[in-house]
């Protein structure tokens, strides 16, 4: 791959490779301080030496790649908020009971069904100062309350950890809030938060109340609602409001990236941008002035739509095109590519765990590289046929880049991607022009009502047209099974394959080959692996009881008759089998007893009864079945006790002191999440 040739690919890989370093392993700042200051010695002695060399030595560039590496690792760092002494984290008793938390409203998050839900900066915490950000949950009254970006805040609550996930396979929604340097929640109520009288006028407020404005003259030309929710998050990035059911039709209909500014956006508006300004004369003060008012205008959009990690990477790698322009320079688009990757991580490092981040540059990547060659396939004389043929290419480059990590990700692909793309990308740019010109109109509170109209049926159009295509579920394939060894085994199939079709050759075809027996392989261990596993799992269901035994890739489904009639509809089941690349076998109604790997199960429900004369390794509470536990323990003497989420919480607690009284081990999946017995 000439990609590779180029030095700056090779620094970005080994700045990124510092960063995953640093975040998965989290050592100690001393030792990578330590290691970037070696890095650094060792990378002036290199360059000293190789400027009396005639030819540069090799040593030079690996010590540049070393202090890449250790750039990486530092700036994880730095840049990870629970590593500052300031930070809530480190309060002794930050979980233990309630604190008066004062903070400063950053940004408004989707709502939930109960509350709604903000991201908020720390100011103090009692009488500390303190730093970092926390996860704000406001339950949602008839009042309808709403606050604004920038104000201060005084809330009376307790502090809850973002804890990992409860049932296997489920998304981590704590180690989500993690890479976002969010370490913990509040739930509280409107009559217990006190609204400050000042408010903090920085970038983020001004940004919100320019897009307040917009929404709010737009709102007053009667636009309908669920349409301009979609003309927000189409031009200004903001999904917050869009129902649910709008945005699984743009999923199943594989055109969910619109709903996001990426870089179709960013794009669009640099050309837009650029032909307002063709009157400006072509000279060196006239291109100058040009150059400013175009990064100017990204930089606007981008603070507007919220400098999400896909903003961020568009108005980012598009200033660089047109710092291009304007130097006159046919730029090398990976370089271009790779310095606006830099940047960003340079200053948030955590994008790059940000699932949007990683499929905008995986998809950019691929339509680079690999859209010239399928548009080499065909030669369409016919402009509109051509304009087309080049659309469904650069939809079939990103989707092949893409998928492996959608499937991973989301475990889903929509079959009809390419319809949807050319139906809608031509459709998309008449709205586009449309939208951006009514935004800036309403933020100078002039709206024509043609002009709103006719953007309101334009979204209304698309949002059939995507509707009657997800509605086609079955071109949606759900529920793949698939891990990180199949992930990135795929991508080397994949970069082989095309490697081999751009130049074929004998080689290049026993790479191929080479990465077909690795993906193989990776995929019958896979396999291999899970037939030769047994276990049995308890799942942290509240509402009903639920417990699964595998053997291999065959599971049987213990529960009550109202769950087992909802197979495998039951979210928790199916996520348990697609993490195991398994099926459900049988659904059996839940039993006294069970035997797995030579281990007596005793199961014991509300009606408290099980056979007498037992000696179970295990005993597993549900539905809070009323008995006296010490009496119970004392004549049973199980090694194991196991409470699941059906049980009352207070019971619980009082079975867990009977537990450590009578020194058997207590599992509540309610607290400690699911439990496996391997």
């Amino acid at each position: 791959m000439k990609v590779l040739q180029f030095p700056l690919a090779r620094i970005t890989i080994g700045f990124v490779l510092g960063i995953l370093l640093a975040y998965n392993f989290q050592p100690q700042p001393q030792l990578l301080f330590a290691l970037l200051i070696f890095a650094f010695c060792a990378f002036t002695i290199a360059y000293f030496v190789s400027k009396s060399n005639v030819i540069i030595p090799i040593y030079f560039g690996w010590t540049s790649y070393f202090l890449a590496f250790g750039i990486g690792t530092t700036t994880q760092i730095i840049h990870t908020n629970s590593f500052q002494k300031s930070n809530y984290i480190h309060k002794s008793d930050i979980f233990e009971k309630p604190h008066l938390v004062a903070v400063t409203l950053r940004e408004k998050l989707r709502s939930s069904n109960y509350n709604d839900r903000y991201i908020v900066l720390v100011n103090q915490i009692d009488d500390s100062i303190k730093t970092g950000r926390i996860l704000l949950n406001v339950r949602k009254d008839s009042l309808n309350h709403s606050f604004e970006i920038g104000t201060h805040l005084q809330i009376k609550g307790s502090l809850y950890e973002s804890g990992p996930a409860k049932n296997p396979n489920q998304f981590d929604y704590g180690k989500y809030l993690e890479g976002k340097q969010i370490y913990a929640q509040i739930y509280t109520d409107v009559s217990d938060i006190k609204i400050g009288n000042l408010i903090q006028k920085d970038v983020w407020y001004y940004t919100s109340r320019l897009r307040s404005k917009i929404i709010r003259n737009l709102e007053k030309n009667n636009f309908n609602k669920a349409e301009l929710n979609v003309a927000i998050a189409l031009i200004l990035g903001q999904q917050q409001d869009i129902s649910p059911e709008i945005i699984r039709d743009y999923q199943f209909a594989g055109a969910v990236h619109i709903l996001s500014v990426s870089g179709l956006h960013i794009g669009f508006i640099l050309l837009f941008v650029t032909f307002l300004l063709k009157p400006f004369p072509n000279t060196q003060r006239g291109s100058f002035i040009k150059l400013i008012i175009i990064l100017a205008s990204l930089a606007s959009f981008g603070l507007i739509a919220g400098l999400a990690p896909s903003v961020l990477r568009s108005v980012t790698m598009f200033s660089f095109v047109a710092i291009g322009m304007y130097l006159r320079r046919s730029s090398n688009i990976f370089h271009t590519l790779l310095v606006s990757m830099l940047l960003i991580l340079l200053f948030e490092p955590s994008f790059l765990f940000d699932v949007g981040f990683q499929l905008s540059y995986v998809a950019l990547f691929f339509i680079l590289w690999l859209q010239p060659l399928l548009a080499q396939l065909w030669k369409p004389k016919n402009k509109i046929i051509n304009y087309f043929w080049e659309i469904l290419t650069v939809s079939f480059a990103a989707q092949i880049g893409a998928f492996p990590l959608s499937i991973y990700y989301f475990h889903q692909f929509p079959g009809l991607f390419f319809v949807t793309n050319l139906v809608i990308i031509p459709f998309l740019s008449v709205i586009m022009a449309l939208g951006v010109l009514v935004m800036v109109l309403a933020a100078f509170d002039y709206v024509p009502l043609f002009l709103v109209k006719s953007l309101e049926w334009s979204i209304f159009i698309l949002n059939k047209i995507i509707n009657s295509i997800a509605s086609l579920e079955q071109f949606i394939i759900q529920e793949i099974p698939f891990n990180w060894q199949l992930l990135l085994t795929v991508y080397l199939l994949i970069i082989a394959t095309i490697i081999w079709f751009k130049k074929p050759s004998f080689n290049r075809l026993t790479l191929v080959l080479i990465a077909t027996i690795i993906y193989q392989f990776a995929y019958f261990e896979t396999h291999w692996k899970i037939q030769n596993q047994r276990e049995l799992v308890v799942f942290n269901s509240k509402k009903n009881t639920q417990i699964a035994e595998r053997n291999g890739e065959n599971v049987i489904l213990y529960a009550n008759d109202s769950l087992l009639k909802k197979g495998l509809k039951n979210k928790t089941l199916s996520a348990y089998l697609m993490g195991n690349f398994s099926h459900l076998k049988v659904r059996k109604k839940l039993e006294n007893v069970l035997y797995i790997k030579e281990k007596k199960i005793l199961i014991l429900d509300s009606l408290s009864v099980y056979p007498k004369n037992i000696s179970p390794d295990i005993v597993i509470l549900t539905q809070s079945p009323k008995i006296n536990l010490d009496r119970f323990l004392q004549t049973i003497k199980p090694k194991m006790v196991v409470a699941d989420a059906s049980n009352y919480r207070t019971i619980q607690k009082l079975w867990e002191a009977t537990c450590i009284k009578e020194k058997i081990p207590f599992h509540a999946t309610g607290e400690k999440g699911f439990y496996r017995l391997e």
